[in-house]
């Protein structure tokens, strides 16, 4: 069992244990949508949590944010068992969320006003510095991003503007050295407004794209 901002989360499915940088930069992107919830009177503010894993991400949403639902997307029959533990653990209602088995936006129809994604971004080139822990307590397909780890990421950004709102956001995260590549593929598929953040340890960890 792990705490993730105050939420319990059960990763006995084997799925992606969450990580402390994780945790920093979805703290600070809670307060951002909340500003943006207040400014904008967003009466139902809608949420995806894509590549959701153990589904902490979105728990925390609907933990924090009065009023908000939240889709769950994940291909791995695993992580859909596990959000739904989660779930049921932090007593959230149903009528709050919705959880979607999908390749990506493959099922997934709706349009957000905001979307969290964590995909799978090690990067073939730096499989030799994945811990052998994390080999053996975690799925493949939960960390694993093929060449310069960027194989989702690509995928997740051709299609992630179709699914956002007018004056919706993104909100990212990357591995520190992905920065350049990403920015490039952010370029390449239309998206002028959009910013790198800094983890506690003083690396780039996360982008913040504005539609």
């Amino acid at each position: 069992m792990e705490n993730f901002l105050n939420c319990k989360i059960d990763i006995s499915k084997g799925v992606f244990i969450p990580r402390v940088e994780t945790e920093f930069w979805i703290k600070k992107a809670l307060k951002d949508c909340k500003l943006q919830i207040a400014k904008r009177k967003l009466r139902r503010p809608k949420f995806l949590d894509i590549f959701s894993g153990s589904g902490c991400i979105g728990i925390v949403i609907l933990k924090n944010i009065r009023r908000s639902h939240v889709d769950f997307v994940d291909i791995d029959e695993n992580a859909i068992e596990q959000i739904k533990i989660n779930l049921k653990l932090n007593r959230v209602l149903p009528k709050r969320y919705r959880i979607i088995k999908s390749d990506i936006f493959e099922k997934a129809r709706g349009k957000y006003h905001f979307i969290f994604a964590n995909p799978p971004y090690v990067a073939n080139e730096r499989l030799s510095e994945v811990q052998e822990s994390v080999k053996k307590l975690e799925p493949k397909i939960s960390w694993y991003g093929g060449r310069r780890g960027l194989k989702y990421i690509k995928k997740f950004l051709k299609e992630a503007k179709k699914h956002l709102k007018k004056g919706g956001t993104i909100f990212m995260e990357i591995d520190p050295l992905q920065k350049k590549d990403v920015e490039k593929i952010l370029k390449k598929e239309g998206y002028k407004d959009f910013k790198f953040y800094k983890d506690q340890f003083r690396k780039i960890r996360w982008v913040k794209i504005l539609k």
